[in-house]
């Protein structure tokens, strides 16, 4: 791996140095590696094929898998969760032909809010794939950072992860099958080619399981959504961030919506969104069908970002409107051991009116480029 120093990397999990980590994370987000032109890029006429298609595609740069969910105990104590799993390609070709060279890092977040109590708990780690301490298996059963994990069967996955005295137990069962976002699963993100991801969706994860906080073990049940992206050039110049949301709504029926943002604060005509009806089926949604806008905000009192945590989404042609609260303000994830830069991901609720008629639903809200390192620097 080429950087602009020279440094020795052995491992970055529960006992790298600080000081190693960082050194990665500035190398793999600034791009100081061996390039890009060898990496294949997301164009259209890729056809997803499970479950082969839940696993590593090694041939693209950038990859991540996302498991969020809202869950409760029967007496009613709420939370949300967030396991998430990135892959990012160092080099397509390592120099020396070892299972110690890096050619992938990958980088995991776990995330507990526990709603009823109002506190948040975040940790991360990151390893290199070659030696067995991080990866996703290429048939698509399997993907894990040490000891975090989502074991996927069919149409079941099952997560696990714990730190310090935060743990989940979770089984999720999918209702519905994989949707494709964009054109036909090419979600674009740019105008140039190649600026652009292959994205699907299961969003509708039947869920149970146990959560650990401290002493506390509770069984819980709800509902999970399960993103899976990967490309190799995701955003062009000018986009510093974007604001991604997760409904799941009354009657089994999901909407998903994300807004670039340019750094004059316009909406990118790349932004786009899908509505998935009860049987399955969906609707993909231009930049112009939807308006995604802010109504309050949260300042971080750590890194002093103001986040919008209350939002609204009309969707006109649908005859949709609703109100996002987040179900906690705080929280706000410092990947320290990681990527670096904080960003804003938590549970939240909806509430509002289909065709005249009252919804609720719950769902996850992601915020990022509110603070720290632009995201067309990280994803460029």
């Amino acid at each position: 791996m080429k950087s602009k120093g020279c440094i020795k990397i052995f491992r970055c999990g529960k006992s790298a140095p600080t000081i190693a980590c960082a050194t990665i994370a500035w190398v793999l987000l600034t791009g100081v590696t061996s390039g890009d032109a060898t990496w294949r890029q997301a164009t259209a006429g890729y056809k997803f094929v499970f479950p082969r298609d839940h696993g590593a595609h090694e041939d693209f740069k950038i990859e991540w898998w996302y498991y969020t969910g809202t869950v409760q105990t029967k007496d009613g104590r709420r939370f949300g969760y967030q396991l998430t799993f990135f892959r990012t390609g160092v080099q397509k070709d390592p120099v020396i032909p070892s299972r110690w060279a890096i050619r992938d890092l990958y980088i995991a977040h776990f995330a507990l809010s526990d709603i009823s109590a109002g506190q948040f708990r975040f940790f991360d780690r990151m390893n290199r794939a070659g030696v067995g301490w991080a990866g996703a298996a290429t048939n698509g059963t399997r993907i894990w950072n040490e000891d975090w994990e989502a074991q996927i069967a069919g149409p079941e996955h099952l997560l696990r992860a714990q730190d310090k005295d935060c743990a989940i137990r979770l089984r999720l069962r999918s209702l519905k099958p994989a949707v494709a976002h964009g054109d036909n699963g090419l979600s674009r993100k740019g105008s140039r080619e190649g600026n652009a991801s292959h994205y699907y969706s299961l969003t509708r994860l039947q869920t149970s399981g146990v959560i650990v906080i401290g002493d506390e073990e509770l069984s819980v049940f709800g509902s999970s959504w399960m993103d899976h992206e990967f490309g190799t050039s995701f955003l062009e110049p000018g986009a510093i961030g974007w604001d991604w949301l997760s409904l799941q709504l009354d009657g089994g029926r999901e909407l998903m919506c994300f807004n670039i943002r340019s750094a004059t604060g316009e909406s990118s005509p790349f932004s786009s969104g899908t509505i998935i009806e009860e049987d399955g089926t969906s609707v993909s949604l231009a930049a112009s069908a939807f308006v995604l806008r802010p109504v309050d905000v949260w300042q971080s009192p750590i890194s002093g970002a103001k986040y919008p945590v209350r939002w609204t989404v009309d969707v006109p042609n649908q005859e949709l409107r609703l109100t996002i609260e987040a179900l906690l303000p705080n929280q706000e994830l410092h990947p320290k051991k990681t990527t670096g830069f904080p960003y804003w991901e938590g549970a939240v609720r909806t509430h509002g009116e289909w065709s005249g008629q009252s919804i609720t639903g719950t769902g996850y809200l992601e915020l990022t480029g509110y603070t720290g390192k632009r995201m067309d620097e990280v994803f460029r």
